[in-house]
Protein backbone atom coordinates (compact mmCIF):
# COMPACT_ATOMS: atom_id res chain seq x y z
CA UNK A 1 0.00 0.00 0.00
CA UNK A 2 1.16 3.38 -0.54
CA UNK A 3 -0.61 7.39 -1.02
CA UNK A 4 -0.84 8.83 -3.53
CA UNK A 5 -2.48 12.33 -4.81
CA UNK A 6 -3.80 14.66 -6.97
CA UNK A 7 -6.17 17.98 -6.94
CA UNK A 8 -8.82 18.98 -9.30
CA UNK A 9 -9.74 22.96 -9.82
CA UNK A 10 -6.91 24.40 -10.20
CA UNK A 11 -7.46 26.43 -12.80
CA UNK A 12 -11.54 27.31 -13.12
CA UNK A 13 -12.16 30.94 -12.17
CA UNK A 14 -15.35 29.46 -9.85
CA UNK A 15 -15.56 27.39 -6.98
CA UNK A 16 -13.06 25.67 -4.77
CA UNK A 17 -9.91 23.63 -5.78
CA UNK A 18 -10.39 20.51 -4.50
CA UNK A 19 -7.09 17.76 -3.54
CA UNK A 20 -7.98 14.09 -2.35
CA UNK A 21 -5.55 11.30 -1.28
CA UNK A 22 -6.46 7.52 -1.31
CA UNK A 23 -4.18 5.07 0.43
CA UNK A 24 -4.68 1.90 -1.32
CA UNK A 25 -2.67 -1.38 -2.98
CA UNK A 26 -3.12 -0.89 -6.90
CA UNK A 27 -4.17 -4.28 -6.92
CA UNK A 28 -7.35 -3.43 -5.07
CA UNK A 29 -8.30 -0.40 -7.67
CA UNK A 30 -10.99 -1.28 -9.89
CA UNK A 31 -8.89 -1.80 -13.57
CA UNK A 32 -9.90 0.97 -15.54
CA UNK A 33 -9.10 3.63 -12.55
CA UNK A 34 -7.00 6.59 -14.85
CA UNK A 35 -6.75 9.91 -14.72
CA UNK A 36 -10.23 11.01 -14.18
CA UNK A 37 -10.56 13.10 -17.83
CA UNK A 38 -10.29 9.99 -19.11
CA UNK A 39 -13.14 8.47 -17.58
CA UNK A 40 -17.28 9.33 -18.38
CA UNK A 41 -18.68 10.95 -15.45
CA UNK A 42 -21.09 8.77 -14.34
CA UNK A 43 -18.25 5.99 -13.81
CA UNK A 44 -16.46 8.42 -12.37
CA UNK A 45 -19.07 8.62 -9.68
CA UNK A 46 -19.28 5.03 -9.30
CA UNK A 47 -15.37 4.72 -8.64
CA UNK A 48 -15.25 7.33 -6.25
CA UNK A 49 -18.25 5.48 -3.90
CA UNK A 50 -16.41 2.21 -4.69
CA UNK A 51 -13.49 3.98 -3.06
CA UNK A 52 -14.51 5.47 -0.21
CA UNK A 53 -16.69 2.48 0.79
CA UNK A 54 -13.59 0.22 0.19
CA UNK A 55 -12.42 -1.98 3.36
CA UNK A 56 -8.78 -1.38 2.29
CA UNK A 57 -8.68 2.04 1.11
CA UNK A 58 -8.52 4.94 2.78
CA UNK A 59 -9.40 8.67 1.32
CA UNK A 60 -8.85 12.30 2.52
CA UNK A 61 -10.22 15.87 0.77
CA UNK A 62 -9.15 18.83 1.36
CA UNK A 63 -10.53 22.02 -0.38
CA UNK A 64 -9.17 25.12 -1.40
CA UNK A 65 -11.95 28.06 -1.30
CA UNK A 66 -11.67 30.76 -3.57
CA UNK A 67 -11.36 33.34 -0.35
CA UNK A 68 -7.81 31.19 0.30
CA UNK A 69 -6.99 31.10 -3.50
CA UNK A 70 -7.74 34.94 -3.63
CA UNK A 71 -5.15 35.82 -0.26
CA UNK A 72 -2.46 38.26 -1.71
CA UNK A 73 0.16 36.55 0.63
CA UNK A 74 -0.04 32.80 -2.02
CA UNK A 75 0.46 31.36 -5.08
CA UNK A 76 -1.43 28.29 -7.07
CA UNK A 77 1.76 26.27 -6.21
CA UNK A 78 1.82 27.09 -2.91
CA UNK A 79 -1.92 26.53 -2.48
CA UNK A 80 -1.27 23.00 -4.63
CA UNK A 81 0.75 21.97 -2.06
CA UNK A 82 -0.90 22.88 0.73
CA UNK A 83 -3.98 21.27 -0.75
CA UNK A 84 -2.17 17.87 -1.27
CA UNK A 85 -0.36 17.59 1.89
CA UNK A 86 -4.03 18.51 3.53
CA UNK A 87 -5.58 15.73 1.84
CA UNK A 88 -2.51 13.62 2.91
CA UNK A 89 -2.90 14.33 6.46
CA UNK A 90 -6.42 13.32 6.11
CA UNK A 91 -6.48 9.73 3.98
CA UNK A 92 -3.64 9.02 7.20
CA UNK A 93 -5.75 10.30 9.78
CA UNK A 94 -8.72 7.76 7.95
CA UNK A 95 -6.73 4.49 7.75
CA UNK A 96 -7.89 2.29 11.19
CA UNK A 97 -4.28 1.05 11.36
CA UNK A 98 -2.08 3.51 10.95
CA UNK A 99 0.83 3.33 8.67
CA UNK A 100 4.73 2.39 8.72
CA UNK A 101 7.05 4.92 8.20
CA UNK A 102 8.39 6.61 6.12
CA UNK A 103 5.43 6.91 4.50
CA UNK A 104 5.57 6.76 0.87
CA UNK A 105 3.50 8.69 -1.56
CA UNK A 106 3.18 9.22 -5.41
CA UNK A 107 1.95 12.95 -6.36
CA UNK A 108 0.93 14.59 -9.26
CA UNK A 109 3.41 17.60 -9.46
CA UNK A 110 1.37 21.05 -10.15
CA UNK A 111 5.04 22.76 -10.47
CA UNK A 112 6.96 22.83 -13.45
CA UNK A 113 9.82 21.37 -11.29
CA UNK A 114 8.78 17.49 -9.83
CA UNK A 115 11.45 17.67 -7.19
CA UNK A 116 10.60 21.21 -6.17
CA UNK A 117 6.89 20.32 -5.75
CA UNK A 118 7.83 16.61 -4.34
CA UNK A 119 10.21 18.13 -1.22
CA UNK A 120 7.94 21.09 -0.52
CA UNK A 121 4.54 18.38 -0.02
CA UNK A 122 6.97 16.42 1.78
CA UNK A 123 8.07 19.48 3.83
CA UNK A 124 4.33 20.26 3.77
CA UNK A 125 3.09 17.01 5.21
CA UNK A 126 5.83 16.47 7.75
CA UNK A 127 5.89 19.45 9.63
CA UNK A 128 3.02 21.50 8.07
CA UNK A 129 4.22 23.70 5.76
CA UNK A 130 4.27 27.41 5.50
CA UNK A 131 1.70 29.00 8.29
CA UNK A 132 0.15 26.01 8.51
CA UNK A 133 1.08 23.83 11.82
CA UNK A 134 0.76 20.17 11.80
CA UNK A 135 -2.62 18.61 12.45
CA UNK A 136 -3.52 18.23 15.97
CA UNK A 137 0.03 19.48 16.82
CA UNK A 138 1.97 16.56 15.83
CA UNK A 139 4.32 15.71 12.57
CA UNK A 140 5.38 12.91 10.62
CA UNK A 141 9.16 12.25 10.78
CA UNK A 142 9.51 10.29 7.56
CA UNK A 143 7.80 10.87 4.46
CA UNK A 144 9.10 9.82 0.68
CA UNK A 145 7.16 11.75 -2.22
CA UNK A 146 7.92 11.42 -5.51
CA UNK A 147 5.96 13.95 -7.82
CA UNK A 148 5.67 13.68 -11.76
CA UNK A 149 3.54 15.27 -14.57
CA UNK A 150 1.12 13.05 -15.56
CA UNK A 151 0.91 10.82 -13.02
CA UNK A 152 -2.64 10.46 -12.65
CA UNK A 153 -2.51 8.75 -15.56
CA UNK A 154 0.33 6.90 -15.23
CA UNK A 155 0.05 5.57 -11.38
CA UNK A 156 -3.34 3.63 -10.61
CA UNK A 157 -3.32 4.98 -7.14
CA UNK A 158 -2.91 8.15 -8.27
CA UNK A 159 -5.36 8.00 -11.02
CA UNK A 160 -7.78 6.91 -7.87
CA UNK A 161 -6.75 10.23 -6.31
CA UNK A 162 -7.94 11.94 -9.17
CA UNK A 163 -11.33 10.25 -9.75
CA UNK A 164 -11.99 11.08 -5.99
CA UNK A 165 -11.15 14.96 -6.29
CA UNK A 166 -12.95 15.20 -9.42
CA UNK A 167 -16.23 13.88 -8.34
CA UNK A 168 -16.12 16.16 -4.96
CA UNK A 169 -15.12 19.18 -7.30
CA UNK A 170 -18.02 18.35 -9.64
CA UNK A 171 -20.56 18.49 -6.46
CA UNK A 172 -18.94 21.35 -5.67
CA UNK A 173 -19.97 23.21 -8.60
CA UNK A 174 -23.33 21.32 -8.90
CA UNK A 175 -24.17 23.28 -5.63
CA UNK A 176 -22.54 26.78 -6.81
CA UNK A 177 -24.83 26.37 -9.70
CA UNK A 178 -28.24 25.34 -7.90
CA UNK A 179 -27.37 28.13 -5.59
CA UNK A 180 -27.42 30.76 -8.59
CA UNK A 181 -30.27 29.20 -10.18
CA UNK A 182 -31.83 32.69 -11.13
CA UNK A 183 -28.95 32.98 -13.81
CA UNK A 184 -29.16 30.17 -16.72
CA UNK A 185 -25.35 28.01 -16.47
CA UNK A 186 -22.51 28.60 -14.60
CA UNK A 187 -20.78 26.59 -17.27
CA UNK A 188 -17.50 24.58 -16.32
CA UNK A 189 -15.75 27.52 -14.12
CA UNK A 190 -12.73 27.62 -16.82
CA UNK A 191 -12.11 31.39 -18.21
CA UNK A 192 -12.22 29.50 -21.40
CA UNK A 193 -16.09 29.27 -20.84
CA UNK A 194 -18.53 31.35 -23.03
CA UNK A 195 -20.95 29.98 -20.01
CA UNK A 196 -18.88 30.97 -17.08
CA UNK A 197 -17.66 34.62 -18.71
CA UNK A 198 -21.54 35.12 -19.68
CA UNK A 199 -22.73 34.35 -15.97
CA UNK A 200 -19.90 36.41 -14.20
CA UNK A 201 -20.97 39.80 -16.85
CA UNK A 202 -24.63 39.23 -15.80
CA UNK A 203 -23.69 39.07 -12.12
CA UNK A 204 -21.60 41.85 -12.18
CA UNK A 205 -24.30 43.64 -14.29
CA UNK A 206 -27.27 42.63 -11.55
CA UNK A 207 -25.15 43.09 -8.39
CA UNK A 208 -22.45 45.65 -8.90
CA UNK A 209 -19.78 42.91 -7.76
CA UNK A 210 -18.57 39.54 -7.92
CA UNK A 211 -20.49 36.27 -6.65
CA UNK A 212 -18.64 34.76 -3.50
CA UNK A 213 -17.51 31.43 -6.22
CA UNK A 214 -15.56 33.52 -8.11
CA UNK A 215 -11.91 33.77 -7.73
CA UNK A 216 -11.83 37.22 -7.74
CA UNK A 217 -7.94 37.77 -8.41
CA UNK A 218 -8.80 35.70 -12.17
CA UNK A 219 -8.09 37.92 -14.99
CA UNK A 220 -11.55 36.80 -15.74
CA UNK A 221 -13.50 37.82 -12.99
CA UNK A 222 -11.34 41.25 -12.97
CA UNK A 223 -12.82 41.44 -16.81
CA UNK A 224 -16.25 40.96 -15.63
CA UNK A 225 -15.72 44.15 -13.44
CA UNK A 226 -14.44 45.83 -15.51
CA UNK A 227 -16.72 45.65 -18.46
CA UNK A 228 -19.13 46.23 -15.90
CA UNK A 229 -17.62 49.88 -14.45
CA UNK A 230 -16.93 50.79 -18.27
CA UNK A 231 -20.12 50.34 -19.16
CA UNK A 232 -22.08 52.16 -16.35
CA UNK A 233 -19.65 55.03 -17.96
CA UNK A 234 -20.84 55.16 -20.93
CA UNK A 235 -24.47 55.08 -20.15
CA UNK A 236 -23.57 58.44 -17.78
Amino acid sequence: MYLGVDEAGKGPALGPMVAAAVVADPASLPADVDDSKRIAPARREEMAAALRGGPDVAVGVARVEPAEIDRPDTDMNTLTVRGQARAVRAALADLSSGVAEPVRVVADAGDTSEERFARRLREFVEGGGENEPPADGESLSSVDVTAAHGADGDDPVVGAASVVAKVVRDAAMAAIDAEYADYDDLGSGYPSDPATRAFLAAYVGDHGTLPDCARESWSTCEDALAAAEQSALDEF
